[in-house]
């Protein structure tokens, strides 16, 4: 057995591990990463990267195919998969080339393979020992089935939805939420019959009930079928096909069945719970800071309760590691984590919904106002629908912001802002929005919650 020493040992390359590896040797400290697979884990290879580069392929088979609507000679000829495949593998060889860089520039200790914790603290790989001051655990997540639904063939995880060179003619996808919803629009796209099978009433469920219902609409309108509140039975296939039937007796058969239904916690069989992790259902438990039941053991990223997001994981990584430093860093709660999803329409959201204001605050405290993007020029001009809805307390501070549309997503920072700061929409109305911009439909919901609307009666 060799032993290693280091200030900090970070188990899992992922948006945590390498962000608490980064920080940690910015402040002075020696770290060694250890990852099995290759860093940057899976938002990188197999989640975040690669799926938007399939939606922006996807969002430019849409403008090939309406180009005559803005008065442009053009056409869709085709999808090609091999082309798509190309483009997405580059982007992310381009992104992962440049975190190796970043990594080696640091002077982190890379450790290829699978490790356990061991007392010390410590990580073991194979016959050594990679000793650490504090040991952070940021081994990632998993795509997660049902009972009886077992995964080959034609019944896909999203991995394995990347990994297809073909274009589906039909799919079914299991489950409404962030990866569904987004996998529904890039087959859809790219010229598939989907359906969405969602067990909860509504697509995006953890989003505000208006935010999905416009996404609803906007599904609808582009053929994208879906069934809400109805639970799968079971799924049958064969060579070529795969018979998906609900629980209400409806049957649907295609091409291929992607299960996503969310996601669960790598933890078991790496030492977590000999070595005094608890556990909860699978996931690591700790305090407010990040710290698990083990001495000088932190958790960060999706074995965390809470949202499972890249940027969630990658600000508890960097919120770690000055914690163990002892810069007494700035605590971000979930509720002021921004939230996206990148379908055509996006949905972006921070903060507490309606339902979710009135229940913390009650029904005569909380204010609500929607601002429909048809009145926002900007949308106009890029052929978009949607709306943004502001929460307030009656008198008080924005307790959420939500909007659906498209390329809203890149509107949720300043909703994050006004948020995280309990800011009055009365001290954002005076603050100008560039005309014209999508960025007007908030200042337009600001200026009504505080009394003074622009353009809405």
């Amino acid at each position: 057995m060799t032993e290693h020493r280091f200030d900090l040992v970070v188990l899992g390359g992922g948006s945590g591990g390498y962000a608490a590896a980064l920080r940690a040797a910015e402040l002075g400290k020696s770290v060694a990463l250890i990852e099995k697979d290759k860093v940057g884990g899976t938002c990188l290879h197999r989640g975040c990267i690669p799926t938007k580069a399939l939606l922006h392929a996807a969002e430019i088979a849409d403008a090939a195919r309406d180009a005559a609507s803005f008065g442009i000679r053009a056409s869709l000829e085709g999808i090609d998969p091999e082309g798509v495949r190309a483009y997405r593998e580059g982007i992310v060889a381009k992104k992962y080339k440049g975190l190796e860089g970043l990594v080696k520039a640091r002077g982190i200790t890379v450790v290829a393979g699978s490790g356990s914790l061991e007392a010390g603290p410590s990580v073991r790989v194979g016959d050594d020992v990679y000793f650490g001051t504090d040991v952070v655990l940021a081994t990632g997540s998993y795509s997660r089935s049902l009972p009886g639904l077992e995964i080959g063939g034609r019944i896909l995880t999203s991995e394995h939805a990347l990994e297809l060179r073909e274009i589906p003619r039909s799919v079914v996808i299991l489950g409404g939420g962030v990866i569904g919803v987004e996998f529904a629009s890039v087959w859809r796209s790219f010229g598939a019959d989907v359906t969405v099978v969602e067990a909860l009433d509504h697509l995006v469920p953890n989003e505000d009930v208006s935010m999905s219902k416009a996404l609803e609409r906007a599904f609808r309108k582009r053929g994208i079928a879906f069934s809400l509140g109805v639970r799968l039975a079971d799924a049958t296939q064969t060579a070529d096909a795969v018979t998906v039937r609900l629980e209400n007796g409806s049957t649907f058969d295609a091409d291929y069945l992607l299960v996503a239904v969310g996601r669960g916690p790598v933890t078991t069989g790496l030492g977590y719970e000999e070595r005094g992790v608890a556990l909860d259902r699978g996931f690591v438990t700790t305090d407010e800071r990040l710290r698990t039941s083990a001495e000088h053991v932190w958790a960060v990223g999706d074995i965390v309760p809470g949202l499972q997001l890249a940027h969630r994981g990658f600000q508890q990584g960097i919120f770690v590691a000055e914690e163990i430093a002892g810069l007494h860093p700035v605590l971000v709660p979930d509720t002021q984590v921004p939230r996206v999803t990148y379908s055509h329409p996006e949905v972006a959201s921070v903060g507490l919904t309606e339902a979710q204001a009135v229940e913390a605050h009650g029904a005569d405290a909380v204010v609500a106002y929607e601002y429909n993007l048809a009145g926002n020029g900007k949308s106009e001009i890029l052929g978009t629908s949607g709306l943004v809805k502001v929460v307030r307390v009656k008198e008080g501070p924005i307790l959420g912001v939500h909007l659906v549309g498209d390329r809203v997503g890149e509107l949720i920072t300043e909703g994050q802002l006004a948020v995280g700061w309990e800011a009055h929409p009365e001290d954002i109305a005076p603050f100008i929005h560039a005309h014209p911009t999508q960025s007007e439909a908030l200042g337009e919901a600001f200026l009504a919650l505080s009394g003074k609307p622009l353009h809405a009666l």
